[in-house]
């Protein structure tokens, strides 16, 4: 595979990963905003297709072809700015886990509540505010990834 190619697919992937979990957070926070069960559980499901079907196949594809990209330019596994880019992959990683975990028990809860014509329960709002929180490190640290890739920056 040549450089040209697998670094095309680097930067679509990472574009997939970062659009995925920021359409993601905007359909989620405006369904949210409905304080509508119906639509939380409906939006619950399409989100959660989009994690599975985009952003796990890029989280999958970003450290295949970044390997393959720090081995045709030369670099070294353990630079600095890589080493800086890997905790933050880390990071996101370690928020986006349970945010699909939450997403799931949202759409749950949501799904629960229309069957029972009720209202958004309060384990509904708590764990929102979690799935919140956990997206601005996860976001952060994606931005941060995108300034290590162009910056490449001596520590």
């Amino acid at each position: 595979m040549t450089y040209e190619l697998i670094k095309l697919v680097h930067v679509l992937s990472g574009a997939v990963l970062f659009g995925t979990g920021a359409g993601i957070a905007f359909f989620m926070l405006r369904a949210h905003a409905t304080r509508d069960a119906a639509i939380v559980a409906a939006v619950g499901r399409i989100v959660i297709l989009a994690d599975l079907v985009f952003t796990a196949t890029a989280v999958v594809i970003q450290p295949i072809s970044g390997v393959m990209l720090i081995a045709s330019q030369g670099y070294s596994l353990t630079e600095p700015w890589l080493m800086a880019a890997y905790g933050l992959y880390l990071l996101t990683g370690l928020c986006w886990l349970p945010v699909v975990r939450i997403q799931i028990r949202l759409k749950d809860l949501a799904e629960e509540a229309v069957a029972a014509g009720l209202p958004l329960p309060d384990s509904y709002f708590r764990l929102y505010r979690w799935w919140f929180g956990l997206g601005w490190p996860a976001f952060s640290a994606v931005l941060g990834i995108y300034w290590l890739m162009i910056a490449k920056p001596v520590f």
